[in-house]
């Protein structure tokens, strides 16, 4: 079967037909529907033998805007699941609504806020209000299950309020100070959607001090919590439970040196699959929608029959003011696209010297002996006369527009250092050879700044949580069992995100520190309270008990509340949105699995009871 490849400039900006003094702005997305249904559907639809093949920007900005009105809807849906699990755990309407409601305001300040500071919601930070319910749902159902609690030993709801806000307000305070400034070691990170979306989840940690700390307290203090929750909590405060029972075995002397070898060989195993782990995109085609999405069948049937791709990398060759046209310029440039065009991953390279050798060749009858660069300089401008897009005004900057065959990271790396190594040969006064432009030449530049902050960032924000545990308990020990399982999980995300294939890139670098910032806040709310238990005389396993019977039940669906948030994202549109809520819904049921499991064994070899009860 034949094929045709027809190339369509596009205005940004055009003309009303009605009215000629008047701009129309490009609707990407209403363009990407008339592209379907005036064009593809209509000529396949009129000869079944006739298939059309579309890409180019214009086309994946539309369907990416479609895949974000899909993730609008998520948050309706993580909000329907969430107040049904709320209504499960609290057994009351009042507390379930305080809390969500509470939690919606705080997500209402936080686009409020971010809209005052000129920052707006992108593909990337539209994670942030998932984010910020998330967390306000967790701190909301801790303070509900304290207020419970409390009100098992007084009728007075004001009374009920104080005693869990004194009790839960300062774990609170310093959990979310932990989230806060585990976001705010993104902005080591120099890239601007990383830094934006680190200044959106900042602000929304502060918002929900405000309100899910503070205001939801008092919002209970007047409308009380229901006679069933109330007598539900009672209930569970006097009788014994089997299963709390069950996992207290963690803190054993017996069960906690098993589960230290098991964390031990998790992390050696999760270091070792973790060397596989690729810095950038691992898969062709568009990085922002997933490879059997259309577009992407579409840019795969273009690469595989032309010599052309929607990945450009464009090097920028620099010279005096009208020296891009001098043929020693022409010939440095016509060796550079010999050189890629003879390079692993590339299709084909395009410049002024491209459209300069086909019209001498035109201008010499057709002569294919022809097809080359002149040394009369009167030829040369004759003949790049015609490549007008092809160098600025003055001529002194021309792009040699590379294509290749994907945007892999190993492509891009082997390509970039081809054409680095190249221009450290051949710069020199009144020439040069700067990377890199184009989408692929933005990306590659962008895996080497995540190549240089992933460590740097890991450590700040381990640093960052280190200190406010520190901060806190006063212990080393303490924040070793905090931090420990955080450590864990890291290193298992890692390995995670190797086996499934999603490279370390713009998108899951901030995973990481969403997820310790985040993930912090099951050891800190267990630690305090079993400390607590530990300080009145109890054993570690009988301390750890009591833990998991007041705030156990609360912890566990803290950690299913906080996946539930994200974890509908893995079903979007949009690749990196998907890769983000996948790896984000690990990261918190395992820091909670950590919390639950690895804390109290830690506990076990570096805590010491005795010091405590003296403390006391």
């Amino acid at each position: 079967r034949s094929s045709d490849l027809i190339d369509v400039p596009l205005m940004e900006s055009y003309s009303d037909p009605d009215d000629r003094s008047r701009l129309i702005t490009l609707d990407y997305q209403k363009f990407s529907h008339e592209l379907e249904e005036k064009i593809r559907d209509k000529y396949e639809a009129q000869n079944p033998n006739v298939d059309i093949h579309i890409i180019g920007f214009a086309k994946k900005v539309g369907d990416l805007i479609d895949g974000l009105v899909g993730v609008a809807l998520f948050f309706f849906v993580a909000i329907g699941i969430t107040l049904a699990l709320l209504l499960w755990f609290t057994r009351c309407i009042k507390s379930t609504i305080a809390v969500v409601v509470t939690t919606l305001i705080a997500v209402a300040w936080q686009l409020g806020l971010l809209h005052t500071l000129g920052f707006g919601l992108d593909p990337y930070s539209m994670l942030v209000p998932f984010l910020v319910f998330a967390i306000g749902i967790s701190h909301g159902v801790q303070k509900i299950n304290g207020i419970a609690m409390a009100s098992g030993e007084t009728e007075d709801p004001l009374s009920a309020a104080r005693m869990a806000f004194r009790q839960l307000f300062i774990p609170g305070m310093v959990a979310l100070a932990s989230d806060a400034v585990g976001f705010v070691t993104l902005l080591l990170i120099d890239i601007g959607v990383i830094r934006e979306l680190a200044i959106g989840a900042s602000l929304g940690v502060a918002v929900i001090i405000l309100t899910n700390l503070i205001l939801l307290p008092v919002a209970i203090s007047y409308m009380g919590i229901s006679q069933r929750a109330v007598k539900q909590a009672r209930e569970e405060a006097s009788r014994d439970h089997p299963f709390w029972r069950a996992l207290s075995n963690f803190a054993s002397p017996t069960v906690a040196p098993i589960s230290i070898v098991i964390a031990l060989l998790a992390v050696g195993g999760g270091l070792w699959y973790g060397q596989n782990l690729k810095i950038g995109d691992l898969d062709q085609g568009a990085p922002e929608l997933h490879p059997d999405s259309r577009y992407n069948l579409d840019n795969d049937f273009v690469i595989r029959n032309y010599s052309t791709s929607s990945d450009v990398l464009v090097v920028m060759v620099k010279t005096a003011p009208e020296g891009c046209a001098h043929y020693d310029t022409l010939a440095a440039m016509d060796e550079l696209m010999w050189k890629m065009e003879n390079t692993e991953g590339v299709q084909s390279a395009v410049s002024m010297v491209t459209v300069a050798r086909q019209s001498i060749k035109g201008m010499n009858e057709g002569s294919l002996k022809w097809e080359t660069l002149s040394r009369n300089q009167f030829v040369l401008n004759s003949s790049i006369a015609r490549a007008e897009g092809m160098y600025n005004s003055d001529c002194s900057l021309a792009p040699v527009l590379v294509f290749l065959n994907d945007h892999k990271a190993e492509t891009l790396e082997h390509v970039v250092s081809v054409a680095r190594e190249f221009a450290e040969e051949n710069n020199r006064e009144g020439l040069e050879f700067v990377l890199a432009a184009g989408n692929a030449g933005i990306e590659a530049a962008t895996n080497e700044v995540i190549a240089a902050s992933e460590t740097t960032m890991l450590i700040a924000v381990y640093a960052a949580v280190s200190f406010m545990c520190l901060l806190t308990f006063r212990s080393v020990a303490a924040t070793l069992c905090v931090i420990l399982p955080l450590v864990l999980t890291s290193i298992l995300g890692n390995a995670l995100m190797a086996f499934m294939g999603i490279g370390v890139k713009v998108a899951t670098l901030p995973v990481i520190a969403l997820g310790v910032g985040i993930g912090v806040d099951y050891g800190i709310y267990i630690y305090s309270r079993l400390e607590s238990y530990l300080r009145q005389g109890m054993t570690l396993q009988e301390a750890y008990y009591q833990t998991l019977k007041s705030t156990g039940k609360a912890v566990i669906f803290t950690g299913i509340c906080l996946a539930i948030g994200v974890f509908t994202w893995v079903f979007s549109a949009i690749k990196f949105q998907a890769d983000m809520g996948l790896m984000l819904t690990f990261m918190f049921l395992w820091n909670m699995v950590g919390a639950i499991w690895l804390l109290p064994a830690l506990a076990r070899f570096l805590i010491k009871p005795e010091k405590l009860r003296q403390k006391a």
